[in-house]
């Protein structure tokens, strides 16, 4: 049977079970051990039996039976779970980049509802979700209770139909209520544009697409530009990534290192330790990178920005990723269901575990909130200068080119002040890169 391995708020991972013969001791002990087991299973049986035949309504047995798997699995931890047919199938579709939903990707803390991230472009993006959010309550129900897989039942539903969730947010005094239009999920893994003379590339998730939407996205911008040698660096924009494919960060780190380990993991056996390496070749041609993460950066975003930046090819900057290093191996069963199950932890190159920790960028910055318009509009009143005024004497020390290019410089500097209002942190990113551009020039 295929196993699907993912790192994300889905996970990767290798597992072989091995059997070996003992004695003695070592028998007898396991022979006890068998007993007890045998023991609880009778229980589980007898209670089983109970319920179906004296609860006060009739109830599925399958659904009994389902019930029962998916609680063993999410006792163990918030990324274990089993998957009906129907959610098996779901996240293949997943994989591949296009499904039905809100665009939010969650998980669950101390018994609530927790948003690791919104998704780009989506519904959720777009009602202005943000990663820390807690979802209390569904169309006014409670999620409180729930596991994690019977509230993401709750916020499922047909295509263009409406859903009210409650919202908890820091900083908010009291909840409040988002309404969202459900709708066809698609993402677009990577958007690549060029800002001033940086290559920003955006990776929304890992799905299959993303190494060659990655690839494409960066030859299109570099061609654009007149080649690499018209470009200061790339910012690798990880924001609000809850991760995906293990196989694809795998890639996107490779893309950028010539040599040297990418991730490890490790299992509850040695043998199931698995070290992956990068092989030569750098599309960047070595330019400097920046990396961007913050709190809705999450597993296969952590290990990309974890490599890169143990191996000193990166900056990171931004706020703590999410800090997911456990690894899930998705399971086929039988009736066409699966298992999600943590079978491994991951490691960045210098042995740190991420797990509940997170990456810790080299540079903190936060993103402000957006100011209210009235507050720009006064900023805009005050930085009127000489020459918005009637009747104002031009300029004679310079020529038309001069004051052409001065225009054009000036132009540049409005954008880059543009977008530090629209999006600080990645105006930051590309300070950096504009100040080591610099440096290398006079050298």
């Amino acid at each position: 049977m295929k196993k699907y391995f993912l790192a994300g708020i889905m996970g990767c991972a290798l597992g072989v079970l091995v059997s070996v013969k003992v004695a003695g001791p070592v028998f007898a002990q396991d022979t006890e051990t068998k007993k007890a087991i045998y023991e609880q299973l009778d229980l589980f049986g007898d209670i089983f039996e109970r319920i179906r035949s004296e609860y006060v309504e009739e109830v599925s047995s399958k659904d009994l039976i389902e019930a029962a798997i998916d609680g063993m699995l999410t006792s163990l931890d918030p990324h274990s779970s089993y998957l009906s047919a129907d959610d098996a199938a779901k996240m293949k579709v997943q994989t591949r980049g296009e499904f039905g939903g809100l665009g939010i990707e969650v998980t669950q803390q101390e018994g609530f509802v927790k948003v690791v991230s919104p998704i780009d472009g989506t519904p959720a993006d777009a009602a202005g979700m943000e990663a820390g959010d807690f979802i209390t309550h569904v169309d006014g129900q409670s999620l409180l209770g729930l596991t994690l897989d019977e509230a993401v039942g709750m916020m499922r539903g047909p295509v263009g139909s409406e859903i009210i969730i409650t919202v908890v947010r820091e900083g908010e005094d009291e909840p409040f209520d988002v309404s969202i239009i459900r709708d066809t999920i698609k993402l677009t893994a990577v958007r690549a544009r060029t800002e001033g003379d940086t290559v920003v590339l955006r990776i929304t998730t890992f799905n299959d697409q993303t190494y060659p939407n990655l690839v494409d996205g960066l030859e299109k911008q570099v061609e654009e530009a007149g080649g690499m040698e018209n470009i200061n660096g790339i910012v690798l924009d990880l924001r609000n990534n809850p991760g995906g494919l293990l196989n694809q960060a795998i890639r996107v780190t490779d893309a950028f290192l010539e040599k040297g380990e990418i991730v490890s993991t490790r299992g509850r056996y040695s043998r199931d330790s698995e070290r992956y390496n990068a092989k030569a070749g750098d599309l960047a041609n070595g330019k400097p990178i920046v990396v961007l993460i913050n709190g809705g950066s999450a597993s296969a975003s952590e290990i990309v920005a974890g490599a890169l930046q143990d191996h000193r090819r990166a900056i990171v900057v931004g706020t703590r990723s999410f800090g997911k290093g456990s690894v899930q191996t998705v399971m086929p069963l039988r009736g066409d269901g699966a298992m999600r199950l943590t079978t491994s932890r991951y490691y960045t190159p210098s042995g740190r575990s991420i797990q509940a920790l997170g990456v810790s960028p080299n540079i903190i910055v936060e993103q402000p909130r957006r100011k209210n318009v009235e507050k720009e509009d006064e900023e805009v009143r005050r930085n009127r200068s000489e020459a918005d005024l009637r009747g104002a004497l031009s300029n004679d020390s310079l020529s038309e080119d001069e004051i052409q290019q001065i225009e054009a410089d000036r132009l540049k500097a409005e954008n880059a002040a543009k977008l530090r209002e629209d999006d600080y942190q990645l105006a930051y990113a590309i300070d950096i890169l504009s100040g080591l551009s610099a440096i290398s020039t006079q050298n």
